[in-house]
């Protein structure tokens, strides 16, 4: 785990963006963090490590700024990586759940052949809020006949208590507000 200074540090570099994407959200912008070169790369390497001993065969993750994580902790840990999109942007075969999320419901599909039988998955994401979105994300892994080894999250709003929802996984998350 990174020095309590070094986790200040990142900490300081997400903004907080009041009443969007509604009224009483407040939303956690990542950008600030992302255009700091030494910083994220120090994020992503804290949460690759997470997983390297558990060596996963892919990474899989929600559209968009799971992206954004995922697919770089895929590329440091020699992985694959499976993109978890909203309905109609995958060319083929899908696979689809559906879940809540803080300001109403969404829906995730995925390649119905993007995770083989047996393969170990690895879930990422920037934020865990109330478990519903990488809950989806697992939910479709399984469904596909794949292992959730574990689930990791650069942020979590624990006063929304998704890690409850996640109880059957090892959850772990760099930064917590």
């Amino acid at each position: 785990m990174p020095a309590r200074a070094d986790l200040e540090r990142l900490k300081s570099l997400i903004r907080d963006v009041p009443d969007f994407p509604k009224p009483g959200i407040v939303f956690k912008d990542i950008t600030p963090l992302l255009a700091s070169p030494r910083e994220w790369a120090a994020a992503l390497d804290e949460m690759a490590g997470w997983f390297a001993g558990n060596k996963p065969d892919l990474i899989a993750a929600p559209e968009a700024r799971g992206f954004l994580v995922g697919a770089p902790i895929g590329e440091r840990l020699g992985c694959g990586f499976v993109p978890m999109r909203k309905p109609g942007k995958l060319p083929w075969h899908t696979r689809r759940t559906s879940y809540d999320v803080e300001y109403g419901r969404d829906t995730l599909e995925v390649h119905s052949d993007a995770i083989p039988r047996g393969a170990r998955v690895a879930i990422v994401d920037d934020v865990l809020a109330l478990g519903g979105t990488i809950g989806a994300v697992a939910r479709l892994v399984e469904e596909s006949g794949g292992t959730v080894t574990g689930l990791g999250v650069l942020l979590e709003l624990t006063f929304l208590k998704g890690r409850e929802r996640l109880k059957n996984y090892d959850v772990r998350s760099l930064l917590q507000y």
